[in-house]
């Protein structure tokens, strides 16, 4: 048998092509991401009745010191590295072979997470400066978009959605990381030490050279991994950007049974999903729920700064920037997409939660108050744009059924032509 004919193994991209065979892998990454959001839900309740019905052992734990951080800090600045990791390998596959490697065929989604990312952070800037009483330093909040927990609801109810509407998302999705990535490594690396950080960058230096050279055995990265995650945690810039600067420098092949970047996400993701990220959800989402933390929410502007801008800057500036893109360039929505699709998408990329619980302790780290609010701020949002955004899909995709009932033999086309299902 020649390698042509080889059997592959089935790439873990979420960005892969949905079409024809490939749509069977697309469902079951859906099932992967229904289980990573369920267990980070399940983490979310556990995390708000262990802090409101054992408040004493819940903080106790959170705070205990082992070795050199808490058990919140190994939370946050320790296993969520390997979240970002995940992100990282991701990222490297979108840029060579992905969506993202094809700029014009991802230029709406794109554009869309950017201006999803600066409407949200505009729209609490506005609410916090206006207010005697606001904090502007929470302005990046409400700009990330869960990827497990949009995902999850989509699978729930994306029943009869073009293939498109679910590609729109995962692009979105991925270029919300990154601009998230971004923006933590600018605007939160404080007192950069030069020596932590070069040996931080030696480190993932030697990653890329060791993937270049095809050193394929992973306990040799292992302690590559460890050592360089130390440096940057000690070099002021966030830990976290160590995980994406080594799953970006992972070496991916096209057509090969083996890709190094499959290979490690095969291994490294059941761990960040089944065990890193609902950590980091119990670790974090623990903040005190009352009559006056829930009325506060709609008074106070850190809260209605959060709130709005998840919920509402989301919606305007994804369907703003999808518009205007598609109006001032020769990029397209994806067959079968129409707008009532686009606010459907851009109503469930208003669930914030891993990035932006993390960006809460990154603009709050030493008020507590303020944290626990942003925090609760982004519960309430994440599950009023998943109620919402979940009823809009929910209707789209009945929508779309009764049309391909209706017109078996028409292939839909993009909005703004004659034959669209809105």
């Amino acid at each position: 048998m020649t390698d042509s004919h080889k059997t592959k193994r089935p790439r873990m991209s979420i960005l892969r092509p949905v079409t024809g065979p490939n749509a069977l892998h697309l469902s079951d990454i859906f099932r992967n991401e229904t289980t990573g959001g369920m267990l980070m839900l399940a983490a979310t309740v556990a995390a708000l009745l262990w802090a409101n019905f054992g408040q004493h052992s819940y903080h106790f734990f959170r705070e205990l010191t082992v070795g050199p951080l808490t058990i919140e800090g190994w939370a946050a600045d320790g296993l969520l590295t390997i979240f970002f990791f995940i992100a990282g390998l991701e990222l490297k596959r979108e840029f060579v072979e992905g969506s993202l490697s094809r700029p014009a065929d991802a230029l709406v989604p794109i554009v869309a997470a950017v201006c999803g990312m600066v409407f949200p952070a505009g729209i609490y800037t506005l609410f916090n400066v206006l207010s005697t009483e606001g904090h502007p330093a929470g302005w990046a909040i409400p700009m990330a978009t869960d990827i497990a927990f949009a995902l999850a609801v989509l699978a729930i109810v994306g029943s009869g959605l073009p293939q498109a509407v679910r590609a729109f998302l995962l692009t979105l999705a991925i270029a919300d990381d990154l601009g998230s990535i971004i923006v933590i490594a600018i605007f939160f690396s404080n007192g950069i030490d030069i020596w932590w950080l070069l040996g931080a960058i030696a480190c993932i230096a030697l990653w890329g050279v060791m993937q270049h050279f095809h050193v394929d055995n992973g306990w040799w990265y292992v302690p590559i991994f460890i050592v360089g995650w130390w440096c940057m945690l000690h070099s002021g810039v966030h830990a976290t950007i160590a995980g994406v600067a080594f799953g970006l420098l992972t070496r991916t092949e096209e057509d090969v049974l083996d890709d190094p970047v499959d290979r490690w996400q095969h291994k490294v993701e059941p761990w960040s999903a089944g065990a890193v990220v609902p950590f980091f959800a119990l670790m974090s989402a623990g903040v005190q729920v009352s009559k006056e933390t829930f009325l506060g929410l709609w008074t106070h502007p850190i809260s209605l700064g959060i709130i709005c801008g998840l919920i509402g800057g989301k919606v305007i500036g994804i369907t703003l920037g999808s518009w205007l893109t598609a109006r001032f360039t020769s990029a397209e929505l994806g067959r079968g997409v129409v707008w009532r699709d686009i606010i459907a998408v851009a109503m469930l990329a208003g669930i914030g939660f891993t990035v932006s619980m993390l960006m809460t302790d990154l603009s709050f780290p030493k008020n507590h108050d303020f944290a626990d609010e942003a925090k609760a701020s982004v519960l309430v949002a994440s599950f009023l744009a998943a109620i919402l955004g979940g009823a809009l899909l929910h209707h789209r995709g009945k929508r779309h059924s009764l049309w391909e009932e209706k017109h078996p033999h028409e292939v839909p086309v993009a909005a703004g032509t004659s034959n669209n299902t809105d």
